[in-house]
């Protein structure tokens, strides 16, 4: 089965500068996200973070912590951001997305961009490097709540190679070509 293609939570809640979720850099990974979304269709799912309906064990904490976030799924904050806009998404209650929907549509590789690295991007891909995929980290297609925690999150997921290898979007789309997502590097 060829690579599939996770877009990690490109959501309104990250992309404002006024929201206390805000990711610097977010402005920045459109077009390189555009250029792999266009590479990998339809083997794509987008993916948004949403709050429980009634959080549980310790979200109930975090959620004393960020009480601006307790919205339904539908809410603005959560939508994808307009370039994305329409597109189905994955919406879960948990900072990382790996689980049964998405392992079905997985294969054995998973191509990882989105944000933050620190956060979502993490906790995604370091529960399917343990379930066995082969996870590509697209370094430019990913920010991070600072640059410094995006980096440390980087150096972090690089420990865990050959099952998370780091990337970029010109190594797997070449800028002048269509993509052949499965060729070897």
């Amino acid at each position: 089965m060829s690579a599939h293609l996770v877009v990690i939570d490109l959501q309104q809640v990250f992309a404002d500068p006024a929201s206390p979720w805000y990711t610097p850099r977010f402005g920045e990974l459109l077009d390189p996200v555009e250029r792999l979304v266009a590479a990998y269709q339809p083997a794509v799912t987008f993916t948004r973070f949403v709050a429980p309906d009634s959080p549980a064990g310790a979200w109930q904490e975090y959620y004393r912590q960020w009480p601006f976030a307790r919205q339904p799924p539908d809410a603005p904050l959560y939508a994808l951001v307009d370039r994305f806009a329409g597109r189905p998404a994955l919406a879960m209650p948990t900072f990382g997305k790996w689980g049964a929907e998405l392992a079905a549509r997985a294969g054995a590789e998973l191509v990882v961009a989105g944000v933050t690295t620190d956060c979502c991007v993490i906790s995604t891909v370091l529960a399917a490097a343990d379930a066995g995929v082969r996870v590509r980290v697209v370094t430019d297609a990913c920010a991070g709540s600072t640059d410094e925690n995006h980096e440390r999150a980087l150096a972090i997921m690089a420990l865990y190679a050959p099952l998370v290898e780091l990337t970029t979007v010109d190594r797997l789309v070449a800028p002048d070509r269509p993509a052949v997502p499965d060729r070897p590097e």
